[in-house]
């Protein structure tokens, strides 16, 4: 294993920027300080830099297994790296739906052998596994995730018994995806009695609305506090929702947390003119009134992490009538390129930025040595240039899908190195390691 220095890197992290020398060794940082001197050691000259820990993605799906025409774990990882993601969490909606420990497991050990970040993988809820969700071991396993909104196969939870049973018998971490069913395919029976088969994209937002989330997220709220469960909202859309959440409490001690995700902060309902069932997603993006209180709740806290949902489709799947069209779109690879467009715009700053993306995940979920760049800890970090741009194309898309919805956009800063446990793994456009991922682990505060 290579020994590598990293000579007056910017270090951005834990709310402070500083200039810093980082000397990475056997998987670990080793030490940080001012004029560190290594023999043996690679330097790698970081000045004018940014040194940031890899981001933590709590919400992916990678498709794999039975869903890989669109992705697999090898290929999405590997666009991981590209954009600073070393971790990610993957979701249970795979073919077949990761409803046992023994399906579970099968896709521990397919990342095991090709994902080139770290990785975790939530294990399913569905109306009638309770017994197998509450073997999850949760020293191991990210979190449990229940769909209180439609799904892939036997993954809708709406037996009010069953709800009960999940919050107030699972010791772990809850995820929920929450858009209530009922109120969805109400509006998607009005929409087709007016439009047939051709439901312009625009209503989306509609269909998918804010009632549908609200009347979701609201019940998931009241369920972790009549049992005081460890619950996690993902992807939160709307101004409404919001008031679900408080940011009082330090993220430590929070038993009901929340997460945006990138295209929710980027994309608004003005954009569907132009990206059409691209940046369809459920829930949907909806109006910039929504976007701008989302980005008000990550700078006040009441929403703690910011993931991407990365969700890769064919192209031909997404270009399809509205109701064939899946939800869902590849964002890893240019996720905090997109985030720190929005620090040179003033929205965020760069340390907001790192808090939301490596830190607070590493906080929330309890993952070990990871999310930070502290001595000890696992070297998982980024080396980005502020002042070397990034355009997205088809030739340097990453993603097996081989489209982004960022498409034609240049960033103003870019991912040159990417470490994952001390190796190089991505190095200025070039995947270096491609099976140098690891299982994370947990420290438990559920």
């Amino acid at each position: 294993m290579m020994k590598y220095l990293l000579k007056q890197a910017t270090l951005i992290n834990e709310g402070i920027s500083e200039v810093k020398d980082v000397l990475i060794e056997k998987e670990r940082i080793q030490k940080i300080g001012q004029s560190i001197q290594a023999e043996g050691a690679i330097e790698i000259n970081c000045e004018g830099k940014y040194l940031v820990p890899g981001s933590i993605d709590d919400q992916v799906h990678f498709r794999e297994p039975g869903l890989t025409h669109k992705a697999d774990i090898q290929s999405e990882s590997q666009a991981a790296i590209a954009g600073g993601i070393t971790s990610f969490m993957e979701m249970p909606n795979t073919v077949p739906n990761a409803l046992t420990q023994d399906l579970l497991e099968e896709k521990y050990q397919i990342a095991a052998q090709s994902s080139a970040a770290n990785y975790s993988f939530f294990m399913g809820a569905s109306n009638d596994n309770i017994e197998e969700v509450l073997r999850t071991d949760p020293r191991n396993v990210c979190g449990v995730k229940v769909f209180m909104g439609s799904s892939t196969g036997n993954m809708l939870v709406d037996e009010p018994s069953t709800l009960n049973k999940i919050f107030s018998e699972v010791p772990m971490l809850i995820a929920t995806h929450c858009e209530d069913e009922q109120t969805i395919r109400k509006n998607m029976q009005q929409a087709r009695e007016q439009y047939g088969e051709d439901v312009p994209i625009h209503l989306h937002p509609e269909i998918r609305s804010e009632e549908a989330c609200y009347l979701s997220s609201s019940l998931a709220v009241s369920l972790a506090k009549k049992h005081n469960a460890r619950l996690h909202v993902l992807h939160i859309s709307t101004e409404k929702e919001l008031s679900l959440f408080e940011n009082k409490t330090p993220l430590n001690k929070k038993r009901i947390t929340a997460e945006a995700c990138v295209h929710h902060l980027w994309f608004s309902n003005e954009d569907y003119s132009e990206k059409e069932t691209l940046i369809k997603w459920n829930p949907a993006v909806k109006k910039p009134s929504d976007r701008e209180a989302l980005w008000k709740a990550v700078l006040d806290n009441r929403i703690d992490v910011i993931a991407t949902d990365h969700a890769p489709h064919t192209l031909e799947e997404k270009q399809q009538s509205y109701f064939k069209a899946p939800s869902g779109g590849p964002l890893v690879q240019h996720a905090l390129l997109a985030l720190l467009e929005k620090s040179i715009q003033g929205v965020i700053s760069k340390e907001k930025v790192i808090e939301k993306t490596a830190h607070a995940p590493a906080q929330l979920f309890g993952i070990e040595d990871r999310g930070f760049i502290r001595e000890g800890y696992f070297a998982d970090l980024v080396i980005i240039d502020p002042q070397q741009t990034t355009t997205v194309n088809k030739d340097n898309i990453l993603y097996k899908c081989g489209w982004s919805p960022f498409e034609g956009v240049q960033f103003n800063h870019s991912i040159e190195k990417t470490f994952v446990n001390g190796i190089l793994a991505y190095d200025k456009g070039e995947i270096v390691h491609v099976k140098n991922g690891k299982r994370l682990t947990f420290n438990r505060r559920d």
